[in-house]
């Protein structure tokens, strides 16, 4: 060391390296010969609250052996100092606190605080995700998370006891699973989605644990049933709701609706489709010629026309619609004038303009127009109030699901079977499971006997479900933790810095 200086917030060591000969770094022929001189600012820990810098001279040495490739080297410090590193050994010692003082976030605040200069760049290279225990926890929570949603999938174990990550997997395959379960022995118990891939790998590696399936998800995947039961049998409502007494004597569809481009469109297309099936073309084939996707194509072989065009004139964004029921009921009983009629939807919140509902009064007295459509509730607003308990409905929602019930029985069985099952989760009568799964299988309705046979695949997990108090409500939050992690990274997010981020400790 040469000297120092120091003021108030800040120390300069001067130094020098006493090496006279330099060993070539890719030969190892030693040399005397100096080519160039260049210095380096070396970061040290704090001294009495103010940071150190230190300034080192570095000399470039040539090499004297001329079949080497390398020139020149310079010359290796030893110590405390590494060769190419910036900050010395005991500044990366002291910024090691810091990295963990917020869930693995880099804190810089807190690195001026100690007086060491550390940004959050450095702090990012300095993190290193912690050493896996070599004994898995007894019960282990495997969940899957998204690095890019809908392409590449990465997988987080949970410690279910003590509330904390254990390992985050580079992919979802059952491969990559099954060889950290034999890696890492000790696991009794796993809570999972309703995956596949997680139920194959459990299987081959771990035969003797319990699996558990998430009750949440359960709850999902019947809900996700009961609603597309509930789009199936919108015919069935929207039948009952127009033996509805109306103001207007209604007609037949087809002969009420005027020639608008949607009817045409959907009649062109439903007639298209079927000659080009009666013709022997195959529906993927009819789908792409068309330029539809292959289940809209489906729906127009297997729906009746007069079916596909009361949907087509649902999902029209008319703003005239909800009003019409009004409407009609006022001319029925007398007002007539196109004016007051405006003036009276206008109070009612009725944004269009003046020209719209003109052409639709004119309609009314000419005889001609259709009646209201009748106003039935979505299949997502029927399956909330299937799937919610029946005491935390209101008294118009319970009068509502009334209706429905009454006028579908196919909707009326997937209600009774759907409360029968969260009866089940809610009360853990796992026991009871089998029962349930035979009833569902013999109903008639198709999405209720999928997911009993979906669940026979996989009965003694979700047996286990319904009867243990283990879930995988602690890895789903650490999922949404992963989330947060990876928006606040978003640009860096490398596995292994995420994994670090992930498995990082305060």
């Amino acid at each position: 060391m040469e000297g120092f200086t120091a003021d108030d917030c800040l120390v300069v060591v001067r130094a020098f390296s006493r090496t006279p000969i330099r060993s070539c770094s890719a030969c190892g022929v030693p040399s005397r010969r100096v080519h160039s001189r260049y210095g380096r600012r070396i970061s040290d820990r704090p001294v009495a609250g103010r940071s150190t810098s230190i300034q080192l001279p570095v000399r470039r040495f040539f090499c004297n052996n001329t079949e080497c490739m390398r020139r020149t080297s310079s010359s290796r410090s030893t110590g405390s100092v590494s060769d190419t590193a910036r900050p010395a050994r005991g500044c990366v010692s002291c910024c090691m606190p810091s990295r963990l003082s917020s869930e693995g976030a880099p804190d810089p605040g807190l690195c001026r605080k100690m007086g060491v200069p550390a940004g959050r760049m450095r702090l990012l290279k300095l993190l290193h995700a912690p050493p896996v225990a070599q004994r898995a926890p007894r019960i282990l929570g495997v969940d899957e998370f998204a690095f890019r949603r809908g392409r590449t999938y990465g997988t987080i174990l949970v410690d279910v006891e003590k509330r904390c990550p254990v390992d985050v997997l580079p992919d979802r395959t059952s491969e990559t699973l099954a060889s950290w379960l034999v890696a890492h022995p000790g696991v009794e118990i796993v809570c999972r989605d309703r995956a596949s891939a997680y139920a194959r790998a459990i299987k081959e590696a771990v035969p003797h644990a319990v699996e558990v399936a998430d009750r949440w998800h359960l709850l999902r995947n019947l809900s996700q049933a009961v609603e597309k039961t509930c789009q199936q049998h919108r015919a069935c409502l929207r039948k009952y709701g127009e033996q509805v007494p109306s103001p207007i004597p209604r007609m037949p569809l087809l002969e009420a609706l005027p020639p608008t481009l949607i009817v045409q469109r959907v009649q062109q297309r439903h007639e298209l489709i079927n000659r080009m099936l009666d013709n022997g073309y195959p529906l993927s084939e009819v789908a792409r010629r068309v330029g539809l996707d292959r289940k809209t194509a489906r729906r127009y072989r297997d729906t009746e026309l007069d079916v596909l065009i009361a949907s087509a004139r649902d999902r029209r964004n008319v703003p005239l619609d909800r009003y019409k029921p009004f409407l009609q009921a006022q001319f029925a009983s007398g007002v007539t004038s196109a004016k007051d009629l405006y003036d009276q939807i206008r109070a009612q919140g009725f944004q269009g303009g003046y020209s719209t509902l003109s052409r639709y009064v004119l309609s009314l007295r000419n005889g001609v127009a259709v009646a209201a459509p009748a106003q039935i509730p979505s299949p997502r607003s029927i399956t909330a109030w299937i799937m919610r308990p029946r005491e935390g409905l209101s008294t118009s929602e319970i009068a509502r699901l009334d209706e429905v019930r009454i006028a579908c029985p196919d909707i009326t069985e997937a209600c009774n079977l759907a409360r029968a099952f969260t009866d089940l989760v809610r009360r853990r009568r796992g026991t009871m499971l089998g029962l349930w799964i035979r009833e569902a299988e013999q109903s008639m309705i198709g999405p209720l006997r999928s997911f009993g046979s979906f669940l026979r695949q996989d009965l003694d997990a979700v047996t286990a479900g319904l009867t243990l108090p283990y879930s995988s409500g602690v890895v789903e939050g650490h999922v949404c933790r992963v989330k947060l992690l990876k928006r606040s990274m978003y640009g860096r997010a490398t596995f292994a810095l995420l994994r670090a981020r992930i498995l990082a400790r305060p």
